[in-house]
């Protein structure tokens, strides 16, 4: 990977997702936001950036049969597994379903090795073991008595969540070899468009906080946050455009090193001793896979 153009757009993706994820949760706390509408926001954020896609390509889009399927393909599998996530820790404990789900890499590595033939160096092999635990040690939260836990179906979202995550980055990369960047990005968007129905109708949080108080400004001042996602998302797929999966899939998972990095600065959070450990491992896993 001579070309280092995928480096510079995974670490815009990590640094944009690293500083979502440091506001988002804050915001939606003070403004109790559900996180239903928070998924509404933020797929309404994709129309923008998909824009600038098709800017960015004079208006080239591809919409033949093959690249409907892989584009939706994509955006389904990553616009629904997030869907799957929402109820997955409404009736499961937090601190177990996130770290399961942060290897997701896993399954991009051994798809990717699998049928696209991808292979790592030495240096990359180890970035990538190192990169997997920091996304772990980082994923890893305090666990509690008031945890909701009901049956095992909390499970089983959460292994489909896993997978819907781990294939969406294959199917990123493999449509990239036939596919344009931002005709993916496009169909990503339009995905992430298509389900906010089922978001609005999966809680009836969502039409309350749609008919609540000061609707329009908390709208706004969420949907800046949840456009850095978007851009993030964006990047992401350049980053497959032009890098390995199995490089740049576990690279992906180590914005939580941003998120915690800027909750110490602005908002004065004291990392754990395990997310220190992940921001160490992290550090030296950036290193080496960029070798």
């Amino acid at each position: 990977m001579k070309n280092k153009l995928w480096l510079v757009f995974i670490l815009i993706t990590i640094v944009t997702w690293g500083v979502w994820g440091a506001f988002s949760d804050t915001q939606m706390d003070r403004d109790n936001i559900p996180e239903t509408v928070v998924y509404i926001l933020w797929a309404l954020t994709m129309i923008p950036c998909a824009i600038v896609a098709l800017c960015v390509n004079k208006g080239k889009f591809m919409h033949d049969w093959k690249s409907a399927v892989l584009g939706c393909t994509v955006g389904l599998l990553g616009a629904g597994g997030q869907l799957v996530l929402f109820k997955a820790l409404a009736i499961g404990p937090a601190y177990i379903i996130f770290p399961f789900i942060s290897m997701s890499p896993v399954i991009v590595i051994t798809l990717a090795s699998i049928f696209l033939k991808e292979k790592a160096n030495k240096w990359q092999i180890a970035g990538i073991v190192v990169a997997l635990a920091a996304i772990l040690l980082l994923s890893i939260q305090s666990g509690g008595a008031d945890s909701p836990v009901s049956g095992w179906l909390w499970i089983v979202l959460a292994v489909l969540v896993l997978f819907a995550w781990g294939i969406q980055g294959f199917f990123m990369k493999f449509a990239n070899n036939s596919m344009d960047a931002e005709s993916i990005f496009v169909w990503m968007a339009i995905s992430a468009v298509i389900l906010i129905p089922v978001a609005y109708f999966m809680t009836p949080e969502a039409a309350l906080f749609f008919q609540g108080e000061g609707v329009v400004g908390k709208s706004l001042t969420c949907s800046g946050i949840q456009i850095l996602n978007a851009i993030g998302a964006l990047t992401l797929v350049y980053a497959y455009r032009y890098g390995k999966a199995v490089i740049v899939s576990p690279m992906e998972g180590l914005s939580p090193m941003v998120t915690v990095l800027l909750s110490l600065v602005i908002l004065s959070v004291i990392p754990t001793p395990l997310q220190i450990a992940g921001i160490c491992c992290a550090a030296f896993a950036m290193y080496a896979l960029s070798k």
